[in-house]
């Protein structure tokens, strides 16, 4: 059964198409780069595997329950990385890591509404998996533009999930940190994510993706 499933979803918004009719299924421990020009859909059909993002047409499911951000089982599972994300200006590195772990701990199978998440995630160790521990006791203004992509990276992989949604994650990022980049996502794939990432960076996308899927049509690995 697909951890996340999402049948013709497309969406349009005053009469221009965002995102046309698009299928896709994630599975447990696989991985699929999301192709296609810029503009094409890809960041819209991210949102709305988030549950961001209600489709005009076509349905998303997330282990059989409807897609919805604001659900404790979506919540939970799906740890995305679409827009940057809030980072707390009077807050270290450090800190923003230590608050990330500290909201997630103990949740995993805390309720009876979902299963516990698959993946543990990185937890304070996110900050070194990334490059970045020598960064630890700087705030977010003291960061480069790459070195702020590394930071979100290491926020979104702190948390636990089930899956992951990544746009471009190798954005401003030099070909060693892209490297840690496939090397943070094999691992998820290792250990049950199921993973969908957008990406131009066809180095990472032969690296890591079991399959592609460009917006509309599916391509065979």
């Amino acid at each position: 059964m697909p951890v996340l499933q999402a049948s013709n979803v497309g969406v349009s918004l005053s009469g221009a198409e965002l995102l046309p009719a698009t299928s896709i299924s994630l599975r447990a421990g696989s991985s699929t780069a999301v192709r296609g020009e810029n503009g094409a859909g890809k960041t819209t059909l991210l949102r709305v595997l988030a549950g961001r993002l209600r489709p005009s047409k076509g349905s998303a499911t997330l282990l059989g329950h409807p897609l919805d951000e604001r659900g404790v089982a979506i919540r939970r599972h799906v740890a995305a990385l679409i827009e940057p994300p809030t980072l707390y200006p009077d807050l270290t590195l450090r800190d923003q890591i230590t608050l990330i772990v500290a909201a997630w701990a103990g949740d995993a199978g805390s309720r009876g509404d979902t299963e516990p998440a698959a993946w543990a995630g990185f937890g304070t160790e996110a900050i070194e998996r990334f490059g970045i521990g020598h960064l630890a006791d700087r705030f977010p203004h003291e960061l480069s533009s790459g070195q702020r992509q590394l930071v979100s990276l290491a926020v979104t992989f702190a948390r636990p999930g089930s899956v992951l949604l990544l746009d471009e994650p190798e954005q401003r990022l030099d070909p060693d940190r892209r490297g840690l980049v496939a090397e943070a996502l094999s691992e998820a794939r290792a250990q049950g994510v199921a993973i969908a990432f957008a990406s131009h960076d066809s180095q990472l996308v032969a690296r890591v993706a079991d399959t592609e899927l460009r917006v509309g049509a599916a391509v065979k690995p």
